[in-house]
């Protein structure tokens, strides 16, 4: 039997006892019982759904002081930004219960009969969705709350039908126990199987492999490194029956500014971009990590004054001690790959400095290196000659959760050209503002092309979120009965 150990972030010592990491047996048994707790809840009606995600919401707001100190002990994120989040994942779960209370899970398309010869004649049709089955479930490092054991995919995948079986982050092992408890208290509550929302633990990808790869696993959500998701990609793929892999990975989140933007907003835009970099030690899937501006006195001066407002930064420690090594080699690689320090202040702490740094397009368009996400409090600025050049530095980039364009309030073809660029390469393309930030709504796209996300057409965050759990299926010439049910599965 092997043990993990859970640790305090800011001075690095273990916390509690060791936990025993899950077992092959111990994976079989949590996917068992959630298959078998899905024969009933795949035709729940929305109510009883509803029930339970307001009861978990519940559940964590009762026992508020106890879970965010509990998380700020094992991720260093203050107390500050996880009451935050902890407030967004209760919103996340009573937003799921709402919507299904409504029929979000049961939306159909009715297609009467027509009369006559095919093409334009056509049986009675409805489509309908049903859901999958048990989905594993791999909790974020960066999130605690909001992607963990209780995040937006276990309240999407219960909202639709689904159990799920949770494979806990070791960056908060002891954090992922308590909320599972509390979990499991919701569901003895309301006479629900405790299979519903399993929960394991394992250090590496052995685990996480035997999760994605059971038989009875009928899809996969994940928000993490690419390494770590393409790995349980191809595994999800390379099973006798393939399953669907929803992951959210690496995005490096480009900003766009014309040099007109960037002198109208000055010191008050500097600042408002430095804080969006170190937010949260630049350990957010939208931390913008590539500047791309023009060559123009009005870009250089911005630059100065964020390189500026970022030294006055001062980010807190790091997730775990493996993040804050893969920063510093991340930020070395950069330069050795060519590009220039504006601010490098190297320390031996958890507690990282900003890193700023710039580099001219032809350079960057010629380096694989440069183009890869540094996780962290970081950011590089490439810099263009022509809006040509500015569309090249998108499309190398290939894949991003978030583009941010400042400066295309007027239609011109340049600006529609910036546009189309934006949105050939990401999920969301904002016009103000910065990308830290992913607001739980209805028309939320959180999700891009490779390397973002292995399924574009999807999203992980929003009201949509519910979709990936679902599968379509026609129903022709369907019974009454059946008929009634309108898109309820039976």
């Amino acid at each position: 039997m092997s043990f993990l150990h859970s640790y305090d972030a800011r001075t690095g010592q273990t916390l509690g006892a060791p936990i025993a990491a899950s077992s092959q047996a111990e994976v079989d048994a949590a996917v068992q019982a959630a298959h078998a707790a899905f024969a009933d809840w795949q035709h729940s009606d929305g109510p009883r759904r509803a029930a339970l995600l307001e009861a978990l919401a519940g559940q964590l707001e009762a026992q508020r002081a106890e879970l965010v100190a509990l998380a700020d002990q094992e991720t260093g994120l203050g107390a500050g930004r996880l009451n935050g989040e902890l407030d967004r994942t209760c919103f996340q779960l009573r937003r799921f219960a709402q919507g299904v209370s409504q029929g979000s899970a049961f939306a159909f398309t009715d297609d009467p009969a027509v009369p006559g010869a095919p093409p334009q004649g056509h049986p009675a049709m409805m489509r309908v969705r049903v859901p999958l089955g048990p989905v594993a479930m791999f909790s974020a490092s960066n999130f605690p709350f909001a992607f963990s054991v209780l995040g937006g995919d276990t309240a999407s995948a219960l909202a639709a039908g689904c159990p799920v079986v949770v494979k806990a982050h070791s960056g908060h092992l002891q954090l992922s126990l308590r909320v599972h408890a509390l979990a499991l208290q919701a569901l003895a509550s309301l006479g629900l199987p405790a299979g519903l929302i399993g929960l394991v633990r394992g250090a590496g990808n052995e685990i996480g492999r035997a999760l994605v790869e059971h038989p009875l696993i009928a899809a996969g959500a994940f928000t993490g490194s690419t390494r770590g998701g393409a790995a349980l990609l191809a595994a999800a793929r390379q099973r006798a029956r393939p399953i669907p892999f929803y992951g959210e990975l690496g995005s490096i989140n480009p900003v766009v500014a014309t040099p007109e933007y960037l002198q109208a907003g000055g010191e008050a835009l500097a600042q408002t971009l430095a804080a969006s970099i170190s937010l949260g030690c630049g350990q957010f899937c939208t931390n913008p990590g590539l500047l791309v501006f023009q060559r123009d006195p009005a870009s250089s001066t911005f630059v100065a004054r964020l390189q500026a407002a970022l030294a006055a930064q001062q980010p807190h420690v790091m997730l775990t001690r493996g993040m804050r090594e893969a920063l510093d080699r991340g930020t070395e690689a950069q330069l050795a790959a060519g590009a220039r320090a504006l601010l490098h202040e190297p320390v031996d702490s958890l507690n990282p400095r900003p890193f700023l740094a710039e580099v001219d397009a032809p350079r960057f368009l010629a380096s694989e290196t440069l183009r890869e996400e540094v996780f962290g409090p970081a950011s590089l600025i490439v810099w263009t000659d022509s809006v040509a050049q500015t569309l090249e530095v998108l499309r190398a980039v290939g894949g991003s959760l978030t583009v941010t364009l400042w400066g295309v309030e007027t239609d011109t073809p340049d600006h529609r050209r910036l546009v189309r660029g934006a949105m050939a390469i990401a999920g969301r393309v904002l016009f103000a503002g910065v990308p830290t930030g992913v607001a739980v709504t209805a028309a939320q796209q959180h999700g891009g092309p490779w390397p973002s996300s292995s399924e574009p057409m999807t999203t992980s965050v929003g009201d949509a979120a519910l979709d990936r759990f679902l599968r379509p299926v026609a129903l022709q010439d369907m019974p009454a009965w059946l008929t009634a049910r309108q898109g309820q599965p039976c």
